[in-house]
């Protein structure tokens, strides 16, 4: 009997003479952002705002760079969709079973006990702003320069949001008012904000600056009260003691609560009963972009499948784990479900300490099957190590013995590893010695996991609190360290949501990135061409002609020599790489720093170039930018690193 699940209907469409279409429309819909499903926005058609910013964005670099990971991403989209049609051909009747098996654990593991809040300020930082100036409540206002971090209501009826380049917000209203940021001012308002939720819950966990998880279960039974009554009660306070409003969502578990506080923004709140009927009724018809921890790439590649529906993915159950992994089919398993952790405590109390993947699987044994199996976890592993930006120099192998008995090995590798290459590696010598310790191993569990990690997160703008906020809410209590060949309790994480939420978090913020980058190619363009108003060049709102505006500029200005270069990518990359050689370094600091005082060859590589030097100010592999005063100058480079840091742009 075939226990496959029924294929999705044919494609009517030709996908030859779509193909263009196809990729212009995934582009315009990757370039609208990270806030796309952002409250206020039910009235905005949403289809020309998407063509504003394509059009407004083309033929900058960053619209470059969207349109060659959009490319990479229909490209893995194509291999995604081509594995399902193999496996369309085979028998998933295994799959299936374990999926239905898998399923049936967590329903037995469902935790309806507990009563779990998401508080979230309405459109914060403008509401701080409105504080101190009432008279921008009833006008289109934002927060931030180059990249708006948060709108005011009234601006968003226009299609402005957070994560919008402020030039491609000021196209979609004109009358739009920016302000700086002000982090002293958003910082005290929320510590007010936080002392009335801490009366609440006093081990509240603050998710960022204007949103926290609350769990009230103890205050209901304490004061005998209803939990819609005491969020009711919580929200009253917030606006009477602080002045500004906040939303909330109620439910049995996180994850439903976040999606929860989104439903009646502004100054509202809903509540999903916490009975499972009507959790999977809530859960079925959910757009999957509304789960946290689904962002815009990972909605593509599940929509592709024919998954737009947390209702969608049970029908789909069999291929999951075979198409995205397995970490990612109990995370979707647990979304359809209406599952998510109970636990709240403090932020600070979480501290990631490592990284790791595990498989359960049928009684296996034999040396080529279970190198397979340890290829297949390894690969894995990398993508997880990928998605959370770490690497470790302690590598851990688990694995389920047929008897249910459970046995660690570890292993210190000469450097700090991610790759799958070098996670298979130093895997294999421990899973060759268990074999060796035990005559026809049999196994139901492999895992590996990397400690004493190492982040390899690049730097940049930290537009959600990112770089400080290194916690995994989701992921187990660590026990104490143990001998490594003793039986491991297996409780490894609890939960796998915590690295899909921090992809997520983390896709967002290399968005607001690059969005920064947009903003400031865009005002060096502008600058240029308003300093030069008797010469002809571009129109100042025509952002196609960007790149030709700067094959205009002067020459570069190697950041190590200060030689001007040739505006040529390659032959000033070659140049750089010259300077950069050992030899050359050697040979600068001794014929220009023989009369002063001696300096290492790294401060050299970062010194400036004196006063005197008749070069402009330099960015990045130095491109010369317009003309700034000597302590801007000494401060450029260290602000496109660090711009400033924001916990997140608001609902």
């Amino acid at each position: 009997m075939n226990h496959n699940p029924p294929p999705p209907p044919p494609n009517p469409i030709c996908p030859d003479t779509t193909a263009a279409a196809d990729e212009h429309d995934s582009l315009k819909h990757r370039l609208q952002g990270p806030s796309v499903t952002k409250a206020g926005q039910n009235s905005v058609d949403q289809q020309k705002v998407a063509e504003i910013i394509f059009n407004a964005s083309k033929g900058s670099k960053f619209f470059a760079n969207e349109a060659a990971k959009d490319k990479q991403l229909t490209e893995k989209i194509n291999r995604t969709l081509a594995r399902k049609r193999q496996l369309d051909k085979l028998d998933l009747s295994s799959d299936l079973r374990r999926a239905d098996e898998y399923i049936a654990e967590l329903e037995a593991g469902r935790d309806l006990s507990q009563v779990v809040v998401h508080v979230d300020c309405d459109a914060f930082y403008a509401a701080v702003e409105e504080l101190d100036r009432p008279e921008l409540k009833d006008v289109p206002m934002a927060v931030g320069k180059g990249v708006l971090t948060t709108c005011n209501y009234h601006a968003r009826k226009f299609g402005c949001r957070s994560g919008m380049a402020s030039f491609v917000a000021q196209k979609l209203c004109p009358q739009l008012i920016s302000l700086p940021l002000n982090f002293e001012k958003y910082t005290a308002k929320a510590q007010e904000v936080r002392a009335v939720l801490a009366e609440y819950d006093p081990q509240f966990e603050s998710a960022s600056c204007d949103e926290a998880y609350l769990n009230i279960t103890q205050y209901c039974r304490d004061h005998n009260m209803d939990p819609e009554d005491v969020v009711s009660q919580l929200r009253a306070e917030v606006h009477e003691k602080t002045k500004i409003t906040v939303s909330a969502g109620i439910a049995a578990n996180a994850k439903i609560a976040k999606i929860c506080s989104n439903r009646n923004k502004p100054n509202g709140q809903f509540r999903v009963a916490s009975d499972k009927e009507t959790i999977m009724a809530f859960m079925k018809d959910l757009p999957t972009r509304k789960v946290n921890g689904i962002g815009r790439v990972f909605e593509r590649e599940l929509d592709a499948i024919g998954i737009k529906t947390c209702g969608d993915i049970y029908p789909h159950r069999a291929y999951l784990s075979q198409l995205f992994g397995q970490k990612a089919f109990q995370f979707l398993m647990q979304c359809y479900l209406g599952l998510g952790r109970t636990e709240i405590r403090p932020a600070e109390d979480y501290e990631r300490k490592s990284v790791g993947t595990e498989s359960t699987f049928r009684e296996m044994s034999g040396k080529a099957a279970l190198r397979e199996k340890l290829r297949q976890i390894a690969q894995e592993l990398e993508g997880d190590l990928k998605r959370t930006e770490y690497k470790g120099r302690t590598l851990v192998l688990k694995v389920k013995l047929h008897t249910y008995e459970v046995l660690t090995r570890q292993t210190s590798p000469p450097y700090a590893i991610h790759l799958a290459d070098d996670l298979y590696k130093y895997a294999l010598p421990m899973l060759s010695k268990l074999e060796k310790e035990i005559p026809d191993l049999k196994l139901r569990l492999m895992g590996l996991r990397v400690t004493h990690i190492v982040s390899t997160k690049k730097p940049g703008i930290d537009f959600f609190g990112m770089h400080k906020r290194t916690a995994t809410p989701t992921t187990a209590p660590r026990k104490p360290a143990k001998d490594p060949t003793t039986p491991d309790d297996g409780e490894w994480e609890v939960w796998p949501e915590a690295e899909f939420e921090e992809a997520a978090r983390q896709e967002r913020n290399d968005e607001m990135n690059e969005l920064e980058k947009l903003s400031q190619e865009y005002s060096e363009v502008t600058s240029q061409m308003n300093s030069k108003p008797t010469k002809e060049t571009p129109e100042r709102d025509d952002p196609t002609r960007m790149e030709e505006a700067k094959e205009e500029k002067a020459a570069w200005i190697c950041p190590i020599c200060s030689i001007p270069q040739s505006p040529d990518d390659k032959a000033f990359n070659d140049h750089i790489d010259f300077c950069l050689s050992r030899q050359t370094i050697k040979e600068t600091v001794k014929s220009t720093l023989e009369p002063k005082k001696p300096m290492i060859a790294s401060q050299l590589l970062f010194a400036r170039p004196s006063v005197a030097t008749p070069a402009k100010a330099i960015g990045k592999r130095g491109r010369p930018k317009n003309e700034k005063t000597g302590a801007e100058t000494d401060r450029g480079r260290e602000k496109r690193r660090a711009f400033f840091s924001v916990p997140k742009p608001e609902a």
